[in-house]
């Protein structure tokens, strides 16, 4: 799909934050708390081996959980994803973690993430 103004003026200020460009977004919507994406890691082949992630969330907060994939004595880590936050994953990130955005029954409003990645041709 076409970048829609919007979607071009977001792209454009993480892009100066970045000092790159993206070449794909991903949206996500959190009706509530009952929406929630489980642990996982952005490590598909086409992200390349270090993918760059730039997640901007708007509405509602959310949890934000890391946990390490191979030492499990290191405790989760935790964020509270804000109106307005940008979350930055880069480097060995997927290699060695995973996130999720839990399911909560706390009351909450909904919830819009942005993720700018870079999307690698694979021939």
């Amino acid at each position: 799909m076409p970048w829609t103004p919007v979607l071009l003026l977001i792209k454009k200020r993480v892009e100066d934050i970045a000092e790159f460009s993206f070449n794909s977004v991903l949206l996500n919507l959190y009706r509530d708390g009952k929406d929630s994406v489980s642990w996982h890691s952005d490590d598909e082949p086409e992200l390349g081996k270090y993918p760059v992630i730039y997640s901007v969330s708007f509405g509602g907060e959310r949890k934000f959980q890391l946990r390490h994939k191979l030492d499990k004595k290191l405790k989760k880590l935790e964020l509270i994803l804000t109106h307005g936050s940008l979350l930055i994953m880069k480097g060995k990130t997927q290699e060695y973690w995973q996130h999720q955005i839990p399911k909560t029954s706390k009351p909450v409003m909904p919830r819009i993430n942005l993720t700018f990645r870079i999307i690698k041709c694979l021939t």
